[in-house]
């Protein structure tokens, strides 16, 4: 019996140090990695407690904190943030652990409390970290004046359909990851008078300087365009909760 539970031991012990070391390995061979041009826009923005912060040139007319999709280099959406904050909105970009913003829920509650000056707020994801931000507002309402979210939606478990504040919702129609049903049916989930917003011709990858990214749909439309449309939509959206 000794000798029996000694090898589970030294068993479970193994299985301890090897399954955390495969998923680390598995995160580190399946991220997506920010193109070079994407790099760049991002080490032009000021680091403030390990984010990117894009800052307008004049007094921003709001704050926007954005969760990076699953398993994206957070970097490949500078570009998309540089739009927002050339629009006037102060747009913080937070990496996650191991790029899975699943890890990482709670970190806009730190960008509040570091730029206490800025109002409204506004939390913003693409993909699971859209998912992930919706947690965020389900555990924090009172934290937000809006929701937006890419090529995303709440989990079925989380109904925000009776929270008091703004949400948009956008897509692109060639996304291949989840059928435009799956964006429809989620506003049920998400507050009263949420924009569903439909960009032709966009996937899900082009909210991001990344790809191609497996299961998605080709885009009709060039990745800056798709951008241009969403950084359209989500500054309308911020400028609505003033």
């Amino acid at each position: 019996m000794r000798r029996v539970i000694k090898v589970v031991g030294l068993t479970l012990a193994v299985l301890v140090v090897l399954v955390p070391a495969a998923f680390y390995g598995w995160t580190r061979v399946a991220r997506y990695a920010a193109f070079p041009e994407a790099v760049a826009v991002a080490q032009g923005a000021e680091r403030v407690g390990g984010w990117y912060v894009f800052a307008p040139d004049q007094e921003p007319i709001a704050g926007l904190v954005f969760y990076p999709g699953g398993l994206v280099d957070a970097q490949a959406y500078a570009p998309l943030m540089q739009r927002l904050a050339d629009g006037g909105v102060l747009t913080v970009l937070v990496p996650m652990p191991l790029e899975l913003a699943v890890f990482g829920i709670n970190r806009a509650r730190d960008v509040f409390g570091a730029f206490p000056e800025v109002q409204p707020w506004t939390i913003a994801g693409h993909s699971l970290g859209g998912a992930m931000a919706s947690e965020f507002v389900k555990a924090n309402p009172e934290t937000v004046a809006g929701l937006a979210l890419l090529a995303s939606y709440p989990a079925e478990s989380s109904d925000l359909s009776g929270l008091a504040i703004g949400a948009v919702s956008t897509y692109g129609t060639e996304n291949g990851l989840t059928p435009p049903e799956g964006f429809e049916a989620s506003l049920a989930r998400l507050p009263p008078g949420t924009d569903l917003v439909v960009i032709e011709g966009g996937n899900h990858a082009g909210f991001g300087n990344y790809g191609p990214q497996a299961g998605d749909g080709v885009a009709s439309i060039d990745r800056e365009e798709q951008q241009r449309q969403a950084a359209e939509t989500l500054l309308a959206f911020v400028t609505s909760l003033r």
